[in-house]
């Protein structure tokens, strides 16, 4: 495998310290079909017979192994040697995450034992080591069959069809190892508060002793110069600190973060342990508000149209995990070259680094749940917990400025009549805001809604005049049953949100050697330009709707109803397309 396969990027930038060891590359590989491992102690002694690129799924051709095929028990191991940096200090051990349960032992030892296929966790291994090679082993089980586990497009048949692609299994974002004091920071939460002009900072610490003086201190700077300093005493595990930006001469909303001005403050802390330096953690932030006033989507208290694109992250090669930062940072910037400021992250909780670069370049996105397709008490906890640790994970991102937990009652199928199920998708919005009330929460995407901060629609619809129509009033938008679906349970009437059609479009045309479908079809270029002006524009220009997301980025699989190819070939000019999303209509011209 090439080196570049191996994933050597940073996979925390928004927590990162200095020095970290990357555990991506070759590991030993077994399936376990017939669940013979834990009773054969696996775990213990054992060598496999097949190898792995670390972090590609086994089904994926990046892996080296490229097996599709219903293996729901897979085995890694791998021998690593910590270099001295680690000596005298906690070594922690840390998965971006693995699909669906994952067991961890080192030297045989159980160290961790997580639930979840796309949230990240972590173990303190330091007891378990010895001097020289130590040997981690990881089981991972997947349920391809069970339609109650939050799998978003991974299909639960062997073979990819319609809307359904290829499972994952086991390890898909990076594996790696940092090294830390005896008292460390934990994590911090970042709130920006653009109207007070100051950043709120909630930080917590492991290995807090009340006998030690523990400060922390925090240094703000914005392109290279100081804006702010300060210490705080530590007298719990966590504190709340919020601090005054001071711009002098500067107008403050001209370092705010925008998808047009990317503004991004650094942030350093450094931890005191009685006086003596004993963590260094880089960060940064965005000072973005999203609200929502007299029924318009703001941002920093503006009207904002979103011009979003669905974007559901999955790769021919690596399949939901990108074969590099270059790939993801490519996929951030076609999409504003192609004019649309925002991306819905579509039935994936997508790697840090695409919302790093999301922040860098300036692209909003809407965070998604990766959701089950069944009902049950089992999917209600397995989705409340993992939806939960996504929140946790992301919350820092300025460009995040949604979060979605239900798509289409996906896990909910029965919600306009089981009032269960209209529970849980209540909770799951109360749930998200308990945890972040700085964003909206859209509670079941499309339609069938309960209570959401915005009114999102599904629209497949193709013919201009259809769509005017439709969408020339708020009334018309929410009475209007585009999948013959209520947009509104009964008895969860429309209150005036905002509107947004959230899908609509998927127009196929095909480009490449890939076969597939889409929800209308180009026979050529400028049929695919003319369809494209047919149902941007009617949204573009509809004073009931607030904003648009196309589907979508790109073909996947057997789908072809992408702007790009599978390979991210432009089907046409990316210029053509941004015209069309600023409200002209191009005209192609054959090269």
């Amino acid at each position: 495998m090439a080196a570049k396969q191996a994933r050597t990027d940073y996979p925390r930038p928004q927590f990162e310290r200095a020095f970290w060891l990357n555990l991506n590359g070759e590991w030993e590989f077994e399936f376990d079909d017939e669940q013979r491992g834990d009773k054969e102690k696996w775990y213990s002694g054992r060598t496999f017979t097949k190898s792995i690129q670390v972090p590609f799924c086994c089904q994926s051709p990046l892996s080296g192994v490229g097996d599709p095929a219903f293996h729901d028990v897979v085995w890694y191991r791998k021998s690593v040697s910590f270099p001295e940096e680690f000596a005298g200090k906690r070594t922690i051990l840390h998965f971006g995450a693995v699909d669906y349960l994952a067991w961890v032992w080192v030297n045989g030892l159980l160290v961790k034992f997580h639930e979840g296929g796309h949230t990240p966790f972590a173990a303190d291994i330091t007891d378990t080591l010895t001097s020289g090679a130590n040997v981690i082993v990881v089981k991972a089980q997947d349920f391809s069959k069970d339609m109650t586990l939050p799998r978003g497009k991974q299909y639960w048949k062997e073979k990819s069809q319609g809307i359904f692609y290829t499972r994952t299994t086991g390890i898909w974002q990076t594996v790696w190892a940092e090294a830390v004091a005896e008292t460390s920071l934990r994590k911090v939460k970042l709130t920006p508060d653009i109207d007070a002009n100051e950043i709120q900072i909630h930080a917590f610490v492991d290995g807090f002793r009340d006998a030690d003086d523990i400060r922390l201190k925090t240094r703000i700077s914005f392109k290279g110069a100081e804006i702010a300093e300060d210490v705080v005493l530590f007298k719990t595990e966590e504190e709340s600190r919020r601090i005054k930006l001071h711009e002098f001469n500067e107008h403050r909303n001209s370092r705010w973060w925008t998808p047009e001005r990317p503004n991004l403050y650094d942030i350093e802390f450094t931890l005191l342990v009685n006086g003596q330096q004993v963590d260094l953690v880089n960060s940064y932030f965005g000072m973005r508000k999203i609200s929502i006033e007299d029924g318009s989507i703001c941002l920093n208290n503006r009207p904002y149209k979103m011009k979003m694109v669905l974007d559901q992250g999955y790769f021919p090669d690596g399949i939901l995990t990108p074969p590099s930062d270059d790939a993801i940072r490519q996929d951030v910037q076609m999409t504003k070259d192609m004019g649309f400021n925002g991306a819905r992250k579509h039935q994936k909780i997508e790697d840090p680094r695409y919302l790093y670069w999301c922040d860098k370049l300036g692209l909003l996105v809407w965070g998604e749940m990766a959701n089950a397709y069944s009902y049950s008490d089992i999917y209600v906890r397995r989705m409340m917990q993992e939806w939960q640790e996504a929140i946790e994970r992301d919350y820092n991102h300025p460009c995040i400025v949604a979060w979605v937990p239900i798509n289409e009652s996906w896990g909910v199928p029965n919600i306009l009549i089981d009032k269960n199920q209209q529970q849980h998708a209540l909770t799951m919005y109360h749930l998200t805001k308990s945890l972040d009330a700085t964003r909206p929460v859209i509670s079941n995407d499309g339609w069938e809604h309960v209570r959401s901060d915005i009114c999102t629609i599904h629209d497949y619809q193709w013919r201009r005049e259809v769509l005017e129509e439709r969408y020339a009033t708020k009334d018309k938008a929410v009475t209007v049953k585009p999948a013959g679906k209520w947009i509104y349970v009964p008895g969860f009437p429309y209150q005036g949100e905002p509107i947004h059609v959230s899908e609509f479009g998927g127009i196929s045309f095909k480009k490449s050697d890939w076969e597939g479908w889409g929800y209308s079809g180009a026979e050529n270029e400028q049929d695919f330009i003319d369809r494209l002006v047919a149902v941007v524009h009617p949204l573009l220009h509809s004073s009931a709707v607030q904003g648009y997301c196309y589907t979508q980025l790109t073909d996947v699989e057997q789908e072809i109803n992408g702007l790009l190819t599978y390979d991210r070939k432009p089907k046409i000019p990316l210029e053509l397309i941004k015209q069309i999303n600023e409200g002209k209509i191009p005209v192609w011209n054959e090269p």
